[in-house]
């Protein structure tokens, strides 16, 4: 069975298409641009199923100083903000417009992770840096996977790219689609925003190639988040309803997604999957991806399929654990530590 008929085999392929060859158009990374991909990751309305970060190798480096964890929104607070030297952190901190204990909260959450350093001076704490936290994120692209893009798919793809476009919170937004081998890809004749680029990408030999060109978002100015369509069919002339987001709310939240790209990457699907199921398997793709295999399906199966509800589920047998056990015995725990070193290389400096 085709084990990229199924958009999440064809996004797992797309992810390491993407830490190969990015950016489109070029046999591999330039050395002046150190690339991070993750996968399902977005806002509250809206999640992607590939984010591409371009960043600045050395300033990606120095991220690493703080650790493989990301840093939320309250950590970021205390981080971008410490001083050089010791102060009362209401003093050093600009208020957040929120309640101080969760400052302090993030204070002490820092300091055991050991990237602050803290003092008593009476009943004040006081901060100071360990390090300046790096401007590391240059770029933030986001990839739609559609290996069958049907018109069906189509119509729903093309609102979802068109949230994408007026909010501009991704610098580009791209498509990725099966490569048919026509003279003009099919996706082309789809209803989808001119401004979101079509990638074609055979998942086997992992080659792609760009069948249109995205255009860069204004991603420094106020961006436009679509709430409410008219849903009265084609002849609905009723106004959509939108607000209008702040340019702040946008770099702080591209700030935030791109933590959680850099702490989680894309092979943290085993997270989500069952891989103490004694059918789960890895199998290599090539030297450095290996995917998901289920030996009871005889498949690539699905992470959503991959879970204890399944029907074929069964534990590993204690025999296959017994050394380490349970710590670090088990195919199951081998196959976490295989993709978690994987993820951890894409990480200069850690």
């Amino acid at each position: 069975m085709d084990p990229y008929t199924a958009e999440f085999g064809f996004e797992l392929r797309t992810c390491r298409w993407a830490e190969l060859a990015w950016p489109p158009g070029t046999d591999s990374t330039s050395d002046e641009t150190a690339i991070i991909v993750a996968r399902q990751l977005g806002t509250k309305r809206r999640r992607w199923d590939t984010i591409v970060l371009e960043c600045d190798p050395e300033t990606l480096r120095r991220r690493a100083n703080f650790g493989p964890k990301r840093l939320d929104s309250d950590l970021l607070h205390v981080l971008r903000n410490a001083p050089a030297e010791w102060a009362y952190y209401r003093d050093a901190l600009p208020h957040p417009g929120y309640p101080w204990r969760y400052v302090r909260e993030a204070i002490h959450t820092a300091a055991d992770r050991g990237i602050l350093e803290t003092r008593r001076s009476g009943n004040r704490i006081e901060i100071r840096r360990k390090w300046t936290y790096p401007d590391w994120l240059e770029r933030v692209v986001a990839i739609e996977n559609k290996p069958d893009l049907d018109a069906s798919a189509a119509r729903t793809l093309g609102s979802q790219l068109e949230y994408d476009v007026a909010m501009e919170l991704a610098d580009e937004v791209w498509v990725a689609t099966r490569q048919t081998g026509e003279r003009v890809e099919p996706a082309l004749f789809e209803d989808l925003p001119i401004e979101a680029g079509i990638l074609s990408l055979e998942p086997d030999p992992l080659t792609a190639e760009v069948a249109w060109h995205p255009r860069s978002l204004a991603v420094d100015e106020p961006g436009t988040r679509i709430l409410e369509r008219p849903d009265g069919g084609k002849r609905d002339g009723s106004a959509a309803r939108f607000e209008f987001v702040n340019p702040d709310w946008k770099a702080d939240k591209r700030l935030a997604i791109a933590e959680r790209a850099y702490e989680r990457g894309w092979r943290s699907f085993v997270d989500t999957m069952r891989p103490d199921c004694r059918h789960f398997q890895l199998r290599a793709r090539d030297a450095h991806q290996a995917l998901p295999y289920c030996a009871a399906k005889g498949r690539c199966q699905t992470a959503a399929e991959c879970s204890g509800s399944c029907g074929d589920f069964e534990p590993e047998p204690p025999a296959w654990r017994t050394r380490g056990w349970p710590i670090e015995g088990g195919p199951g725990k081998r196959s976490q530590r295989i993709l978690e070193a994987r993820r951890r290389r894409r990480r200069p400096g850690l």
